[in-house]
């Protein structure tokens, strides 16, 4: 080797990146910083309002301290009313998001034509905010529980049975097709050689949604659709803030328990 082909293979200032990669990443940061100051300049936020916000976060706080803790028995029902949501929502989630990700999934959809039905039920249902299907079904059912657990369930449809679908076309070929080749049916092959594959991961999923759905069923009260939001919102809109610091704590205190019900949970089927 020469020692121009040494320099050039060997250069003396060693580099992460070429001049062209470095340029691309330039021009992507450019491109982020423009399309950040183009959404701040067209949606007119009236900054002056920055100006003393800290003083009414101050003032908000000292109104809600001391948290009046004889208000707490009330907040147990409307709290348990919530984890029902969540829960109940979640098993209806499951029954349905569980054969529909069968569909989505190219390696066991039936044809073309399933796996578009089954993607497009798990992109509708994902791209439309829990609220906004809680709004749907107070319409169709009347405030109350029973909206928020369609709703929690319409919304966790998408989320899971992307997840599951893509777990099962990520699967090891090698036991589906050597079930295959001894004449099993079609439904023998998910039931032996797909599902053992991916039950790991649909439990898992479950679980962590489970846990996803707790969070978002504390706000759908605000829309009548249950739980204890419903007290939430009245208590603020009462200004009630001793109150509201009150359930703020038994909110926090329920997603603390799910969060480390859902981790364990999960690190014990991986």
């Amino acid at each position: 080797m020469t020692v121009g082909e040494h320099a050039r293979r060997y250069p003396d200032v060693w580099r992460r990146f070429t001049p062209r990669q470095t340029l691309v990443r330039y021009v992507w940061y450019a491109c982020i910083v423009f399309v950040a100051a183009w959404s701040l300049r067209n949606l007119d936020i009236p900054w002056f309002y920055f100006l003393d916000a800290h003083v009414q976060v101050a003032d908000l706080v000292s109104r809600m301290f001391p948290p009046e803790w004889a208000f707490a028995g009330q907040v147990l029902d409307p709290l348990v009313e919530t984890i029902h949501i969540a829960t109940l929502g979640t098993a209806v989630t499951f029954v349905i998001a569980f054969p529909l990700a069968f569909l989505a999934a190219r390696n066991t959809t039936p044809n073309a034509l399933t796996w578009f039905i089954g993607r497009f039920i798990l992109v509708t249902s994902r791209s439309v905010n829990t609220v906004v299907w809680a709004l749907l079904f107070v319409a169709i059912f009347g405030p109350g529980p029973v909206a928020g657990i369609w709703a929690v369930a319409m919304r966790s449809i998408g989320f899971m049975g992307k997840l599951i679908a893509e777990a099962i076309e990520e699967i090891d070929t090698g036991p589906v097709e050597a079930i295959e080749a001894t004449g099993a049916s079609r439904l023998q092959v998910l039931l032996i050689g797909v599902l053992p594959q991916v039950l790991p991961i649909v439990y898992g999923t479950t679980v962590y949604r489970w846990d996803i759905n707790i969070r978002e069923s504390t706000v759908l009260g605000f829309v009548g659709a249950g739980g204890i939001g419903i007290m939430l919102y009245s208590s603020i809109n009462q200004f009630a803030w001793h109150e509201v610091s009150v359930m703020l704590a038994a909110i926090l205190g329920v997603v603390v328990v799910s969060e480390f019900v859902s981790a364990t949970v999960r690190r014990r089927i991986t």
